[in-house]
């Protein structure tokens, strides 16, 4: 690990370096956040499709409790590149307390509602009996490690906004290596130690999530932002305001897409034949997709710290250039990557997919939404890249509008209504990301996210 850090400049010298010394530490860690939730699948399907199906439902429900972290994250890399870009590091270092301290507060509120609302929520998925049981198990377990899931996704935010992408990329890594081996000791055992079954795979995160705050504390001193702790009790109601107007649309995004995630799994939980199969081929397909979907994301994060930095020195033409050329490159490195999955779908499937059933669904989801892969990669690098110019609600408006009005009426029409089953929801899926793609490239080509100050 090198010494102590300092601001990486973006703003000047070849944009294919820049985009690439910020790109390739975010795909490493994108590949690590891809192993966990493998492993949790993995590891589950030892224990049934309907381990299988709860591990994916509680994990979308997780999500979309920490939410508010990732929204915050973002509005918090909009504010502090475009002040790290401008040379104003002081007023970046007091919006990164008071993003901390925001974060911080908002987990322990939503922790006592996520206890206080258990049940509701959990029955939102239409389990029962012993299932639900074992669904409002996990729920609960993951409840208590909100707060230092918090901690660890906003102090991974301020590194990268000044560039540190290494520093994340170090934090991830521990983080993921103790969350994959205490999966197997806990849910398996290990010598004398018998194991916890289902309750391990949630125990694990919790606290692999519990070192990430130490591993965070410990890098921050090693960081650009050393002196982030300095201070911590003064809260400033400006900061505070502007984080949260760039914040809800990112929410909303998040709360919307996962939303309808969970309205796809119940829309499968109903179906008159197959439900439980075609709920843990998406829990699988998903999980898999998350592969091809770790460069994209990468590039998102890298697109979004880029465009921030390079609109806080003054030069919005070269922010766009940027933006142009690390989409089209996810594009045609996703595309690529689909092709095989396509091809070799089954044997891709079956590591996860251990019933025949589930494999089957598993190969016919993922053989149809691969055909969607280069429109999601162009959306979500160019998504990033207006989050990071601080446009947070165009992106909002492409996504939820095309979430709600096209995919999820069209799932329920051709599953129910026109009798296609689960091969209606994922034909759903497709068009609507082919129409968020081209919505998207619209916004980002004629939007005012230049003329922004967030």
């Amino acid at each position: 690990m090198s010494g102590k850090g300092s601001a990486v400049n973006l703003t000047t010298g070849s944009t294919w370096e820049n985009i690439w010394r910020m790109s390739w530490p975010m795909l490493l860690v994108m590949f690590f956040n891809f192993l966990v939730g493998l492993t949790d699948i993995y590891v589950a399907g030892f224990l049934g499709p309907e381990i299988q199906a709860i591990v994916g439902y509680v994990g979308h429900l997780y999500f979309f409790i920490i939410i508010v972290a990732n929204a915050i994250s973002i509005g918090t890399v909009a504010i502090l590149s475009r002040a790290v870009g401008a040379g104003r590091f002081e007023d970046a270092l007091s919006a990164a307390r008071q993003s901390l301290l925001f974060a911080i507060g908002c987990a322990l509120a939503l922790t006592a509602a996520g206890l206080v609302f258990q049940d509701l929520i959990i029955s939102l998925a239409g389990f029962s009996g012993n299932i639900r049981e074992i669904a409002s198990d996990f729920f609960v377990i993951f409840v208590f490690a909100l707060a230092p899931n918090y901690i660890v996704i906003l102090s991974n935010a301020i590194f990268r906004s000044g560039g540190e992408v290494k520093l994340t990329l170090w934090a991830m890594s521990i983080i993921s290596m103790i969350n994959i081996v205490l999966n197997f000791i806990l849910v398996f055992g290990i010598f004398s130690f018998p194991g916890l079954g289902y309750r391990g795979i949630a125990l694990s995160t919790a606290a692999a999530m519990s070192a990430g705050v130490v591993i965070c504390i410990v890098l921050f001193r090693r960081s650009m932002w050393k002196d982030i702790f300095s201070g911590m009790r003064r809260v400033s109601a400006d900061l505070v305001r502007r984080i949260v107007s760039l914040s809800w649309p990112a929410a909303l995004i998040q709360i919307s897409w996962n939303a309808g995630t969970i309205f796809l799994y119940n829309i499968l939980s109903h179906l008159e034949a197959g439900g439980i199969t075609a709920m843990a081929a998406l829990t699988n397909g998903l999980r898999i997709e998350a592969f091809i979907y770790l460069p994209v994301f990468a590039l998102n994060m890298a697109a979004s710290v880029l465009t921030g930095q390079n609109l806080g020195a003054g030069a919005p033409d070269r922010a766009e250039k940027i933006g142009w050329k690390i989409s089209f490159s996810g594009v045609a490195f996703v595309s690529l990557m689909a092709l095989p999955v396509f091809i070799w779908a089954a044997g891709i499937s079956s590591p996860v997919a251990k019933d025949p059933h589930v494999l089957d669904e598993t190969v016919r989801y993922l053989r149809i939404t691969m055909l969607a892969e280069p429109f999601m990669a162009i959306s979500v690098i160019l998504g990033g890249c207006l989050m990071g110019a601080g446009d947070t609600k165009g992106a909002m408006l492409v996504i939820v509008s095309t979430l709600w009005i096209i995919r999820l009426p069209l799932a329920y029409f051709l599953s129910v209504i026109a009798g296609y089953g689960a091969y209606g929801v994922w034909l759903s899926m497709v068009i609507s990301m082919f129409f968020q793609g081209v919505a998207m490239t619209a916004r980002f080509r004629y939007g005012p996210w230049k003329e922004l100050r967030p």
